[in-house]
Formats: structure tokens, C-alpha cells, sequence
């Protein structure tokens, strides 16, 4: 199944963008070795480069047709770690910019063989990361808007709770529902011991559900990434806790 963005294909080219220089300046007035909140062992100069290396990892892979196997993974000579995700994310614009995005291309998503999905991909890629490292280093976190939320709310739905939790192999010890709710937009998740999926809902159907999880739209997409506490109170919960607790864990392994 392939779920039509909520945002326009050349917009996820300006977040790409932003979000990468953004992540790279804010890294560069930071420490380091700060570690990441939302990521166990994961420090700000690693975020960095992970991120950098990621650009390249998806150019090679369009380039060569194939999930690649080799590609530069860490800074040349005395390069920062700054300067190399920026290499990579020219390099990686310069890529997407130049075909459209219904244009055909390998990805990881069998439904979504196409540029698009790297757009989109790599902006919430970008979004969430600079997140971690000006979290991390304590000073001003820049705004994300809530459109731009809301686009990976379902996204994280769609692509990693729906698919890559059953490539994984991975599912729910119990059966239940949890509905997301963020405005006027409402997504119904399933999740059980043979299976999980997520899907657009009503605010009906939303109703339906053994639990629910409302909140601004933000907060939501930043408790979908692990980036909030599974009980976190900028969020509020409601029914079953036990499988509003499950959907939050079995998120954080399909997207460690």
C-alpha cells in the first residue's frame, strides 16, 4: 500500500536543504561529545556524520542501481564532520533535484519506487536528527511546522511501523488499536503477534480504538521517534496503556 504525501514533492527538497545546513550549524557551535538524548550512545559529532554518510549511502544506491556496499563513511584528510555532511547534501540535492519525483528509482519500500520517496525520506531524516544534536547541545531547538509534522507522523506510520516492522519479522505480543490523534488528523495503528499496520482513519474510527495517544502535532512526531518518553506529558494517553506502551517499543526497533 502507498500512501500519497501530505506535502508537495518540491517542498521536501526546501526541508531537505534547510534541515541539513541547520543540522550542520548547529553541530559546529556544540560540543561534540554531548551525548544524545534520544539515541542511547550516540554523541553529536557521531549524529553528524551518520547523517553525512546516509546522504552518500542513498546517492550511491540511486546511482547504482542496488543497495551499495561501500561508500565514504567518514570525513577525508582534516575535514570536518560539518563540511562532510555538507558535501554529501549537495550532493545529494544535486541528485534529486534533477529527476521528478514519480520518476522511477531503486528505494527500500517496494510500494515506493520512485524519487519521491527519498525526498521525503531524507527531509524527515534531516528534521529528526537536527533535533537530537540541538536537543543535545542545549541551546534553542528551531521550530518544526506542524504541516511538516504532520507529514512525518504518517510517514513513521506508513513506512516504518507498517513496513519495516514486517521485514523485521518483528510484531505485538497482544492485539489492540491506538489511535494518533494531532488536529483534525487521525491515524488508527494495529498491532498483534502476527502483524502491525497503520492506516489514515476518521475521527469515527479513531473512536474505536483500545487506546489513543492526542497531542500537538510535533510532540507526536517526536514521540513516534523515540524522542519523547513512552508516558510523556506533553502527550496525553488514554485506555490501554499496555498497548499504547507496545506500539511505542516495537517503534523504537523498527527505527534504532
Amino acid at each position: 500500500m502507498s500512501w500519497t504525501p501530505l506535502l508537495e514533492y518540491d517542498r521536501y527538497l526546501d526541508i531537505l536543504e534547510h534541515e541539513g545546513g541547520l543540522l550542520a550549524a548547529s553541530a559546529e557551535a556544540a560540543d561534540h561529545d554531548r551525548l544524545i538524548p534520544g539515541c542511547p550512545g550516540l554523541d553529536i559529532g557521531e549524529t553528524v556524520r551518520h547523517v553525512g554518510s546516509v546522504y552518500r549511502t542513498v546517492v550511491s544506491w540511486i546511482r547504482a542501481g542496488d543497495r551499495p556496499t561501500s561508500w565514504q563513511r567518514q570525513p577525508l584528510g582534516d575535514q570536518t564532520v560539518e563540511d562532510y555532511l555538507r558535501d554529501g547534501l549537495r550532493t545529494l540535492l544535486g541528485e534529486l533535484v534533477t529527476h521528478h519525483p514519480d520518476e522511477p528509482c531503486p528505494t527500500w519500500d517496494p510500494a515506493q519506487h520512485h524519487y519521491g520517496f527519498w525526498r521525503r525520506r531524507m527531509a524527515h531524516e534531516s528534521t529528526v536528527h537536527r533535533i537530537d544534536v540541538q536537543t543535545a547541545a542545549g541551546g534553542e531547538i528551531d521550530l518544526v511546522e506542524p504541516e511538516v509534522a504532520l507529514d512525518g507522523i504518517d510517514e513513521v506510520l506508513r513506512l516504518w511501523f507498517t513496513h519495516r516492522l514486517s521485514v523485521l519479522g518483528v510484531s505485538g505480543t497482544r492485539r489492540g488499536t491506538v489511535a494518533i490523534n494531532a488536529g483534525d488528523r487521525f491515524w488508527l495503528a494495529t498491532l498483534g503477534p502476527v502483524s502491525t499496520k497503520a492506516t489514515r482513519a476518521t475521527a469515527a474510527e479513531a473512536e474505536t480504538a483500545d487506546a489513543s495517544v492526542t497531542g500537538d502535532a510535533v510532540e507526536l512526531y517526536l514521540w513516534l521517534w523515540g524522542r519523547r518518553a513512552v508516558f510523556d506529558r506533553s502527550l496525553t494517553l488514554e485506555g490501554d496503556l499496555d498497548i499504547s506502551s507496545q506500539m511505542w517499543a516495537l517503534l523504537r526497533l523498527a527505527t534504532r
